[in-house]
């Protein structure tokens, strides 16, 4: 198969679950001031999902001693390309080999990244169907809006941290056929790359883990599409607080409005307030910042906002040696 067909076999990111230091805290954030909805319970797990997402969960949350990622989950455009993809994961020597599954979802197969992120592609997965009272009168929206918080409309795109940003991305574009839309470099090596395999800008962004650990979380990221509701969501952070990073402001890379804050569990979580760039183009050539370009402002923060040394430094789990660039969640 060439690249481009390969681009073609995973569909989008479908979810993700992230541990969490304070589950019930987490919970607190996640259904109380983001709206979104408990769908079930296994276990010490929680699922949720927002009001568009199509499946039965987006998140799922397990209560552990450090922040982090869980696993993430990569749906495939059909059952046939998840086999593909993972006889390339196989060869390549990612793949741990198929799963059970988990709740409203079917069998899974399991990989890691290079540096030790757990993830897994699925086609089998239970689609949501809302009871009449939650059904909208859109046919096209899963759900109903929520009534609490201020609910974002569904899983946008996760951040990952690696100690080496080339070889993760190599590796991803050749067995899942992710195309690299951006590029940071710092004189030879790359320390931002980011990914996409439909039209978003991207689903999947890896940045150099600067204290040089492994298989570290930056940030997961749920999507408002109105800029606006970054502001209005920073004003219910400071009201219930929540620790606010950075933001609002948009980003020149990817073009995207963002706002980071902390939930209680200790994980950094970005609303996503527009689409970002959206890429149509088939023979899209990837832009590459330099350092330069993207620390001065134009790639990290177009309206001026300054990032705090924290953003390219504290991940979860947390690196003890930097313990004190920790958030105060």
């Amino acid at each position: 198969m060439t690249q481009n067909d390969i681009r073609h076999e995973i569909a989008h990111l479908a979810h993700a679950e992230l541990f969490t230091q304070d589950l019930e805290g987490s919970l607190w954030f996640f259904t109380q001031l983001l709206g979104m909805r408990e769908t079930a319970r296994q276990g010490d797990s929680v699922y949720l999902r927002c009001y568009e997402d199509p499946y039965h969960h987006s998140l799922k949350l397990t209560p552990s001693d450090e922040g982090g990622l869980g696993k993430l989950g990569w749906r495939t455009t059909s059952r046939d390309a998840l086999e593909r993809r993972a006889a390339a994961l196989d060869k390549s020597g990612l793949g741990a080999g198929y799963t059970k599954g988990d709740v409203g979802v079917g069998e899974t197969f399991a990989f890691t990244s290079p540096d030790g992120h757990p993830m897994e592609l699925v086609w089998d997965v239970e689609k949501y169907r809302a009871p009449d009272e939650l059904r909208s009168k859109i046919l096209t929206r899963t759900s109903k809006r929520p009534l609490q918080g201020l609910p974002p409309r569904r899983l946008d795109h996760v951040n990952i941290m690696a100690s080496d940003v080339t070889e993760q991305k190599t590796l991803l574009e050749q067995t899942l056929g992710f195309q690299t839309r951006e590029l940071v470099v710092d004189g030879s090596t790359e320390i931002g790359a980011w990914m996409s395999v439909n039209a978003l800008g991207h689903e999947l962004a890896i940045m150099k883990d600067a204290t040089g650990a492994r298989g570290r979380l930056h940030h997961l990221a749920f999507w408002y599409g109105i800029p606006q509701h970054n502001t209005d969501f920073a004003e219910i952070a400071r009201e219930y607080d929540i620790r606010i990073e950075a933001g609002p402001d948009m980003h020149g890379v990817t073009q995207g409005a963002f706002l980071y804050v902390f939930e209680p569990g200790g994980n950094r979580i970005e609303l996503f307030g527009n689409s970002g760039i959206l890429q149509f183009e088939p023979d899209w050539e990837t832009r590459v910042w330099d350092l330069q370009e993207f620390a001065t402002g134009a790639g990290l923060a177009i309206g001026g906002t300054t990032m705090p040394p924290e953003f390219l430094l504290y991940g979860t789990p947390d690196v003890p040696a930097h313990a004190e660039l920790a958030p105060s969640v």
